[in-house]
């Protein structure tokens, strides 16, 4: 020791963490890692999903089903990426106490999601009733997405098992 009580030399790093400790450790960074993928790979799926329905929509329902659909997917994929932003900036004010994020604008957020849907929605019943049932068969794609990411993780954890 010096004279101001400090060590000379590189101090010693004591073992924080076992050998299981850390392998644990490296695995939920992985896991953490994986799953923010998702949640643009769900975005992807949302855009896929709404371009191949729009032709068996617009079959079934006409040009006002195939725009309500249009609306609907629109609408929900604007609500996804809203709900996630809204859902990371609530755990970022729950966890970081010194959070940008104000508490009021998350709520204004999740309020605005709704009555963007309710507006829209109201506006093309008034139009159509065709256009309306296509708009609630848009409002069903993140459904799809998420089963197809399902499906996906069903997959890839399958065949990493084997």
């Amino acid at each position: 020791m010096n004279e101001h009580g400090h060590l000379d030399g590189p101090a010693e790093i004591p073992p924080a963490e076992t050998l299981d400790q850390r392998i644990i450790h490296e695995r939920r960074i992985d896991e953490l890692s994986i799953y923010e993928r998702i949640i643009p790979r769900v975005l992807r799926n949302m855009l896929v999903i709404s371009v191949l329905l729009l032709g068996p929509t617009f079959w079934f329902y006409r040009g006002a089903g195939a725009i309500g659909f249009a609306c609907g997917a629109a609408v929900s994929y604007v609500n996804f990426q809203s709900l996630t932003r809204g859902v990371e900036g609530l755990a970022d004010r729950i966890v970081n106490q010194n959070s940008p994020e104000k508490g009021g604008l998350i709520i204004l957020r999740f309020v605005v999601r709704y009555g963007l849907v309710a507006a829209v929605a109201y506006a093309i019943f008034k139009v159509s009733w065709l256009a309306f049932r296509g708009f609630l068969w848009g409002l069903c794609v993140p459904v799809a997405a998420l089963m197809a990411e399902a499906v996906w993780e069903g997959y890839t954890a399958f065949r990493r098992a084997s």
